[in-house]
């Protein structure tokens, strides 16, 4: 066998270690909020900064990292994001006060979006085109191994010591650097200029508009505002723009960012919320919570690549009915059971976790199709960027929500529970936004998904 083919497979799998380890990162201090903002004396939209200083940073930083691969080796960039993650993680689990805590994840957020960036680059750069598919397929093996055991390690960690100890537990990423430079080889590219203005003005918006949302301050939305302006005129000057404008220029994109975009709020808001109801309302700690959770995440993960399946068998049109309806079973039985047995609770969100999965396929790949094939690799980083940001929006408005903690409203009449009355009503409301989405998607896309399967099983059979 060649020697750059068994480098090849031995640094993919390296990568599939570090992504692990990235997405547990980013996914494992949720179970961890409820304790944080006890030990702070955090309100829900207080303590909600943990994850979403980390997603801005996070989504933001990935589109940085590829274009910075185009000019800078990247076994440089790697090392560069790799210790920066550590720093970040070192002063997390030395912090002695809440901003410290936050400091310590936009820093571990800055470092770790380099993987997510290499893990686009190393499938296509290390393998042939007839291999490429199955070092894409084991690298989302990666992260559906992360999402997995996050909660569950989140949960043993903060039961058995403090939940600094997840900041400690993050640094054994550390150990796949030296391999990620023994086995990427030396190589620079072209590049034209990154556009690091046009990133900071849309990085500064989100927060702005997030911290508006949290702090309940007007001044905050005017000043987003203004921001999101200039970011808007800097991208239609910039001659290298951060964001390509022309691309919203296509209306079936632009829908299909805009349903994306929804979905994943929803998706993000029920990883959110879920921690917080079962420790206010069923009394549970962090391992407990963790092994609520992780039922739901390891049957998501072993059903991913049948969502793909059923996408190229059925079409997106079908892949997308059935995660929109396991999502809405989700969200009514939710609304109707919080706050009953955990075990019931479990079993529920296998269907919203399922539903979930199959959306993001059924999405990246109708997206995918609306975009020309020169356009294909940009838009689909602004898709996984928005993606993020989402998740941040979503669980900011959600924390502002939560923080109210009690309220009159009684949405669902199924609910007896005065303290759950805020939590399900939430629900209630993704249950109508999942509606309304799945309408605009079958308006916009019904026809042009089954146009395309049709040619696909008229290619099959010839």
């Amino acid at each position: 066998m060649d020697n750059s083919i068994k480098n090849s497979d031995k640094l993919l799998g390296v990568l599939v270690f570090a992504l692990i380890f990235s997405v547990m990162n980013g996914t494992m201090f949720n179970v961890a909020l409820p304790i944080i903002g006890e030990e702070f004396n955090l309100i829900p939209s207080q303590v909600s900064w943990v994850m979403t200083s980390y997603m801005v940073i996070y989504a933001i930083g990935s589109v940085v990292y590829g274009k910075l691969a185009d000019k800078y080796q990247l076994k440089d960039l790697l090392t560069f994001g790799l210790l920066l993650f550590s720093i970040g993680s070192i002063i997390g689990m030395l912090a002695a006060d809440y901003w410290m805590v936050v400091l310590g994840r936009i820093l571990q957020a800055a470092g770790a979006a380099v993987l997510p960036a290499t893990a686009m680059i190393i499938p296509i750069r290390y393998f042939p085109p007839e291999k490429r598919g199955r070092a894409l397929g084991t690298s989302a093996v990666g992260l559906a191994l992360g999402s997995a055991l996050g909660p569950v390690v989140a949960g043993l960690i903060s039961s058995l010591g403090s939940w600094r100890m997840l900041f400690l537990f993050s640094l054994i990423s550390l150990i796949t650097l030296p391999f990620f430079r023994k086995y990427l080889v030396d190589d620079k590219r072209e590049a034209s200029n990154i556009d690091i203005l046009g990133g900071s003005l849309l990085a500064a918006t989100v927060a702005l508009f997030l911290l508006a949302i949290t702090q309940s301050y007007w001044l905050l939305f005017v000043a987003g505002a203004i921001v999101l302006a200039l970011f808007i005129i800097r991208i239609k000057a910039a001659p290298n723009p951060f964001i390509e404008p022309g691309l919203f220029s296509n209306k079936s994109f632009s829908i299909g960012l805009f349903i994306a975009f929804m979905t994943t709020s929803m998706n993000f808001g029920i990883t959110f919320m879920t921690p917080q109801y079962l420790a206010t309302l069923n009394n549970l700690s962090p391992g407990s919570i963790g092994f609520v959770l992780f039922p739901a995440a390891i049957i998501a993960a072993m059903l991913g690549r049948k969502g793909g399946k059923l996408a190229d068998e059925r079409g997106n049109n079908f892949l997308f009915t059935v995660a929109s309806f396991m999502m809405f079973l989700c969200f009514a039985l939710l609304s109707s059971f919080v706050g009953v047995s955990p075990y019931v609770i479990a079993v529920i969100l296998i269907a919203g976790n399922v539903g979930q999965t199959f959306m993001q396929v059924a999405m990246s790949n109708t997206i995918s199709r609306t975009l020309a094939k020169e356009q294909v690799g940009v838009g689909m980083g602004l898709f996984s960027m928005l993606n993020f940001i989402s998740g941040a929006i979503s669980m900011s408005v959600i924390g502002k929500m939560l923080d109210t903690r009690q309220t009159a409203l009684h949405l669902n009449p199924f609910v007896t529970n005065e303290n759950a009355y805020v939590y399900s009503n939430i629900f209630v409301v993704m249950c109508l936004g999942i509606i309304s989405i799945f309408s605009l998607y079958h308006v916009q896309f019904a026809t042009t998904n089954k146009s395309i399967l049709a040619n696909n099983i008229k290619r099959e059979e010839g």
